[in-house]
């Protein structure tokens, strides 16, 4: 299982493996005002390690929801992740950093483009661009309407 880290300065969630929990790594992530996220595996114990692994420890087991709520974010990157690799392989071909960052965002945007397509036909909404509604060709009584502006 792995572990997320909340890091403000960073823009948000830090990811990273259960295999680096140590008492070193959680007291080094709140010392730079991150906030450890991290999945104690069964045979953990509290009495170990000093303060800050044991109040995360029962940090962790007491708010379980909370704890699963921030790694289903991580699940939700990691299988997005998954799927464009799948769909559009995992290299990029552009040579310098710029060019190699609009490539990978253009992989993203063709990714969300795919989804919401997919999921138009899916569950049957109608969705009208600039004035003209595009019917999809599925049996529903009512189909639902997206309205996106402009265009």
């Amino acid at each position: 299982m792995a572990a997320t880290y909340y890091l403000p300065q960073a823009g948000g969630l830090i990811h990273d493996f259960s295999a680096y929990i140590s008492r070193k790594n959680l007291e080094q992530v709140e010392k730079i005002g991150g906030a450890p996220y991290i999945p104690f595996k069964t045979n953990a114990v509290a009495n170990k390690n000093g303060e800050t692994w044991r109040r995360l420890f029962h940090e962790f087991n007491l708010n379980r929801d909370e704890f699963c709520r921030h790694y289903h974010l991580r699940s939700n990157v990691e299988s997005t992740f998954s799927m464009v690799k799948a769909k559009f392989r995992d290299h990029v071909r552009s040579k310098t950093d710029v060019a190699m960052t609009n490539e990978v965002l253009a992989k993203i945007l063709c990714h969300n483009v795919v989804v919401c397509i997919h999921e138009m036909f899916t569950l049957g909404l109608a969705v009208e661009f600039g004035g003209d509604a595009v019917e999809p060709n599925v049996d529903a009584d009512e189909p639902r309407i997206i309205k996106f502006p402009g265009a």
